[in-house]
């Protein structure tokens, strides 16, 4: 039986928290080096109500995370790379004085509990965060997981098109889609050693409709990955 998304309770990420993520994020991530103590002590130095953690009634156990800080996106090119937009992944970047966006730089999901609800928990905890701190947007970078799939034969522009008009299904974005982003612009060596990217990711974005104007829907209006 599949566990339901009652059963996980979201919180904001405390240091007790650091050795679990850690460990999710080599079941993630395989082939790249998972955060460490330094960097996420240093995102609840800047910005601790930023950062989530999705934790399993009874056991405690962390099944999910999501990390993120403010900055002012005209200070950043859009393709610009993670580490890049994270600082190397430290958040000392986060700049809540001047900025108006709210930086997705991560949100993972323990392998074989995907499905459950944990991602959009996570996702309308960010959402929440944005309205309760009147930031206009989310943004971030969705690596694209199934592109390594059809790079033989199309673009990773190409592959978004599709994902976005649903005819091909990737992991990540098609999931994201369903959380109300739409795809801005793809990018290449946003994370230059992922394999299953192979370094591409679509740039996202989500309106907080509660403080946007008309002109700040712009962006969307002349994006090239529209759906029908």
């Amino acid at each position: 039986m599949k566990q339901e998304a009652k059963d996980i309770a979201v919180v904001n990420t405390q240091p007790e928290h650091f050795a679990a993520i850690i460990e999710m994020c080599r079941e993630v991530y395989h082939d790249s080096v998972p955060w460490n103590e330094r960097q996420l002590a240093s995102h609840l130095e800047v910005f601790p109500e930023g950062q989530f953690v999705a934790v399993e009634s009874g056991s405690n156990r962390v099944v999910g995370m999501a990390a993120s800080l403010v900055i002012l996106w005209d200070d950043y090119d859009i393709d610009m790379d993670w580490h890049d937009l994270t600082e190397h992944g430290s958040f000392v970047n986060h700049d809540p004085e001047n900025g108006h966006t709210l930086y997705g730089a991560e949100i993972m999901v323990r392998p074989g509990l995907q499905g459950r609800g944990i991602g959009k928990n996570l996702y309308r905890s960010r959402r929440e965060l944005t309205q309760r701190l009147k930031l206009l947007r989310i943004r971030a970078g969705a690596r694209l997981r199934g592109y390594h799939r059809y790079a033989g034969r199309m673009s990773a522009t190409d592959y978004v098109r599709e994902v976005v008009k649903g005819t091909i299904g990737d992991p990540t974005l098609s999931f994201q889609l369903k959380q109300n982003f739409h795809v801005l612009a793809v990018v290449q060596n946003y994370l230059r050693k992922d394999q299953e990217s192979l370094g591409h990711a679509a740039v996202i974005e989500w309106i907080n409709d509660q403080v946007a104007k008309p002109e700040d829907y712009a962006g969307r209006k002349n994006s090239l990955f529209t759906r029908d």
